[in-house]
């Protein structure tokens, strides 16, 4: 199974848990599972990364043209499917416009295209907001899998040691 980050993966992490100052082997292992084609991401995330014009956006251009994937034909079917659900649900307009034209819902057509499994810092919000509409709740609606980033690295057995490994 391949993953798909959310924007919010990238930004938290590099902000709290994993900074290319003193964790450079996350960011490594990132790449070298994309290059195993078990870690992307999608053009919008990386669209919204580069906006912030940070030390993360600069990173993503070195990421090259296979980690951020572009939309084929069968994200758009998808895309329709993952608008019209939140349209039919009880969040505000303002809510269903922010997530139609965000990185967010292509993010789910993309998982529900391609069979990949979300990785969000986002959590599974009950009953569901109506002023925001959360990823994990989207991804409940479609029976997409979806993890944070640290469940995917457990998953996946991800190891960042100091040394030599034993």
């Amino acid at each position: 199974m391949a993953y798909l980050l959310d924007t919010n993966v990238f930004i938290e992490v590099k902000n709290r848990y994993y900074g290319f100052d003193f964790c450079p082997a996350f960011w490594d292992w990132i790449i070298a599972k994309n290059i195993e084609r078990k870690v992307f991401s999608i053009e919008k995330v990386g669209d919204e990364i580069e906006k912030i014009k940070d030390d993360l956006a600069d990173w993503i251009k070195k990421c090259g043209n296979n980690f951020f994937i572009k939309p084929v034909p069968g994200v758009l079917a998808a895309l329709a499917q993952v608008n019209n659900w939140a349209t039919a649900q009880t969040y505000d307009t303002a809510a269903v416009r922010k997530f139609m034209q965000g990185a967010d819902c292509y993010l789910v057509a993309h998982a529900l295209e391609g069979g990949y499994e979300v990785v969000t810092l986002e959590t599974l919000s009950q009953p569901a907001p109506i002023k925001r509409i959360r990823i994990p709740n989207v991804c409940n609606a479609f029976g997409i899998n979806y993890m944070t980033p640290f469940e995917m690295l457990r998953r996946e057995r991800a190891h960042f040691v100091l040394g030599s490994a034993a």
